[in-house]
């Protein structure tokens, strides 16, 4: 899929939200923190890049469920395997 660099750039930062909500959220992280890490998980990647975007391929609320709680996280917490409404009304 080639995206074009508005569609692009709104993706990565509606990712970087979730994923910075769900840090500071769920994770304990201060605001910066969380925005830190936000950025950290979600580089800007050039146009040029092979895989760019890739990362899309699942939203931020499971990224950040992994970072949280590790690869087993929807079996040892079911209730997180899903994002929480609270999450989706904060996109």
């Amino acid at each position: 899929m080639r995206w074009s660099e508005l569609d692009y750039l709104e993706c990565l930062h509606s990712e970087r939200r979730g994923y910075e909500w769900v840090m500071a959220h769920h994770g304990g992280l201060t605001p910066t923190q969380a925005r830190e890490a936000a950025l950290q998980r979600y580089p800007y990647e050039p146009d040029d890049a092979p895989y760019r975007g890739l990362l899309f391929h699942d939203e931020a609320w499971h990224w950040a469920m992994l970072a949280i709680h590790g690869d087993r996280y929807v079996v040892e917490h079911p209730e997180l395997a899903h994002p929480s409404p609270e999450y989706l009304a904060a996109r």
